[in-house]
């Protein structure tokens, strides 16, 4: 099915490895922090549309989320946040760039069968320094000939990416969780995709039904799953 294919390009984060389940616990912990001035939803929903405000300026990661809580919380608070929240919500920040790299079942086996055979690298969008800290942590470092963050992950970052890797969209394949951001850019530019859905989604990368209903990519419940077509 994907004999044209000479380069697999691998999302990071809820492909590679765990990560959304943490920004999801350190969202509750920031409702707690905040219970005596809004409701757990009412804060939940705000920190949201503070966030989506802040990616033009912030992009995508943990220092923006981080800012986006701190802001968040001082207009919540109408500008009374104690100094001792404030230093709480930095805390969590932090903790979760020291959280440990959790690698997903199969993805070790699948990189060690698929190197040699294919060029393999990342394509994932974040904090540059972040992500290289998470990518040499995983130990799996050694099996991508390159590794792009990108800012955004759209048809013209794509396009962007098949010119920088002197290939035809045909022969690139990409293998990511997000429809929105791993798959669909793809279908559109002519390149193959792969969709292995992680069990939570950032709401700003969800898609409709409609967006879903192609049938130009596969989807499969587990990495190791690739295998059987490559």
């Amino acid at each position: 099915m994907y004999t044209s294919v000479k380069v697999i390009a691998f999302d990071a984060d809820d492909t590679l490895w765990v990560n959304e389940t943490y920004f999801r616990e350190a969202e509750n912990e920031f409702a707690s922090l905040l219970n005596d001035y809004e409701t757990e939803n009412k804060i939940h929903q705000e920190l949201f549309k503070k966030e989506i405000d802040n990616l033009k300026l912030y992009g995508y990661g943990v220092k923006g989320f981080t800012l986006s809580m701190i802001e968040c919380a001082l207009e919540l608070s109408n500008y009374q946040l104690p100094t001792s929240i404030t230093q709480q919500i930095i805390d969590i920040g932090k903790s979760m760039l020291e959280k440990p790299i959790e690698l997903l079942d199969g993805v070790e086996e699948v990189l060690k069968s698929l190197q040699g055979k294919y060029k393999l690298i990342v394509a994932t969008k974040g904090d540059l320094l972040d992500q290289e800290r998470k990518l040499e942590k995983s130990g799996i470092s050694d099996y991508f000939h390159h590794i792009e963050v990108m800012s955004e992950k759209k048809v013209p970052d794509y396009q962007k990416l098949v010119k920088h890797l002197d290939i035809p969209s045909s022969e690139l394949l990409m293998i990511g969780n997000s429809l929105k951001s791993d798959v669909l850019p793809l279908v559109e530019i002519g390149a193959s995709a792969i969709h292995i859905p992680f069990h939570t989604t950032w709401a700003h990368e969800t898609v409709t039904e409609q967006q879903k209903s192609t049938t130009a990519y596969k989807t499969l419940s587990n990495i190791k799953e690739v295998l059987a077509y490559l």
